[in-house]
């Protein structure tokens, strides 16, 4: 969306010059605005915010509130987001075209007794201009959609999920530790009476999982005469686990050697974990894939 973002970048300027404009300048960046916030790029969102919301009697039952006090009176806003931002919206492209009615407004609604035309101004930017760019522009970027939902931050604590092989579990964990991540490995965290898979309930409170997978059994096919190495079961377990707890894409499995990996994982990310260590900057790549930051400078280290 670089032409959305451009726009906004020139809408940001032109509230700034508006914040420092004075009687004589101010009509300038606030028809600038209107233009930019009527861009056609932004025409389906507009068309979607304004419509079936009556800017008309939304003024009428304002101006209906004041009392016997200059500045008294209260705009009469709805509950919906929604309608608010589409309500902003046309009052802005009203204030832009015609900046004296901008003037009149502050006076109504915001001056306090104050008498000064740019006071009244100031105020209508700073209520209702910043506020609407600000939730406008989040509204565009998350293509209509401003529910508010939790974003928890993310986790820099990595599970090591593991077999037999412990030079290689030790090996994964340091070079996390090295490039700024925490390192969870379960034999390490205590037990406190808990079954194994509590215990990994436990602590799976991370922001990404590495899966070692490592020949440390044999298995065959019913039928089969030939055994071929595998995973341990419970490895197989906790990647399945944490495919459905984290997502296929916070989750990366470092194979070692000629291990059989089931077909049902198909979509996890596989790297070969060869004794050069060309796996350090593959698991680096998929950790800042998944939205982590990574120095690049320890990881040449």
């Amino acid at each position: 969306m670089n032409a959305s973002q451009d726009l906004f970048k020139q809408i940001n300027n032109a509230v700034l010059d508006l914040q420092s404009s004075d009687l004589q300048s101010y009509p300038a960046p606030l028809k600038r605005l209107g233009k930019l916030l009527q861009h056609n790029d932004l025409q389906t969102y507009n068309t979607s915010l304004s419509e079936n919301v009556q800017l008309g009697e939304f003024i009428a039952a304002s101006e209906r509130t004041q009392g016997s006090m200059v500045g008294s009176a209260q705009l009469n806003w709805p509950d919906g987001d929604i309608e608010i931002l589409g309500l902003k919206l046309l009052l802005i492209i009203k204030f832009c075209d015609d900046p004296r009615y901008m003037a009149d407004f502050g006076f109504t609604f915001y001056s306090a007794g104050r008498m000064k035309i740019m006071s009244g101004v100031h105020s209508v930017t700073s209520q209702i201009i910043i506020p609407f760019v600000r939730d406008y522009k989040a509204y565009v970027e998350s293509q209509g959609n401003i529910i508010p939902r939790l974003v928890l931050p993310m986790s820099n604590k990595v599970f090591i999920v593991h077999g037999h092989d412990g030079e290689v579990r030790e090996s994964v964990a340091r070079f996390l530790t090295t490039i700024g991540f925490v390192p969870v490995i379960l034999n390490e965290q205590a037990n406190r009476g808990r079954t194994i898979i509590e215990k990994v309930e436990a602590n799976a409170d991370v922001g990404f999982a590495v899966v070692l997978l490592t020949p440390d059994d044999l298995g065959r096919a019913k039928g089969e005469t030939d055994l071929e190495p595998r995973a341990r079961q419970n490895v197989l377990l906790e990647l399945g686990y944490f495919m459905a707890l984290l997502g296929r894409d916070k989750v990366c499995a470092l194979r070692r050697g000629n291990v059989s990996v089931p077909s049902d994982f198909a979509g996890v990310v596989w790297e070969t974990m060869d004794d050069a260590g060309g796996w350090k900057p593959k698991l680096a790549r998929e950790l800042q894939a998944a939205g982590h930051s990574v120095d690049v400078s320890r990881i040449l280290g």
